[in-house]
């Protein structure tokens, strides 16, 4: 898109638009048509996200499945890891926040003499 003009995009964008479905201008409308970008890449497939590490989520949580003792966690133990892997690798604030408690509160644990979880 480099190679247009500001207007050329505009009128590009505003074709895109028109040629969408009720339903689909609906939704930018309601996100701000402003706002929206017709040109952007898409994402990654959440499969071949990557976190710092360069690892998916699948090799993640097969990584530290393996390192837990099998008899001790559930399936319930399994989707709750699942869930924080991939909140870490899309940078979920939710997920932060539940991790950087966990880091605390062993931390605590650890001063009052407390074995950890």
């Amino acid at each position: 898109m480099d190679n247009f003009t500001p207007q050329q995009i505009e009128e590009k964008k505003k074709a895109i638009f028109d040629a969408m479905g009720k339903r689909g201008q609906k939704q930018i409308l309601k996100k701000g048509y402003e706002d929206w970008n017709p040109f952007a890449e898409p994402k990654d497939p959440i499969d071949i996200r990557k976190d710092k590490t360069k690892r998916t989520s699948q090799v993640l949580i097969r990584e530290f499945l393996t390192q837990t003792d099998h008899d001790e966690y559930s399936n319930t133990y399994a989707q709750g890891a699942l869930e924080m892997c991939f909140g870490i690798i899309n940078d979920d604030e939710k997920i932060k926040g539940m991790f950087e408690f966990a880091i605390w509160y062993e931390a605590l644990l650890k001063k009052e003499g407390y074995d950890s979880l």
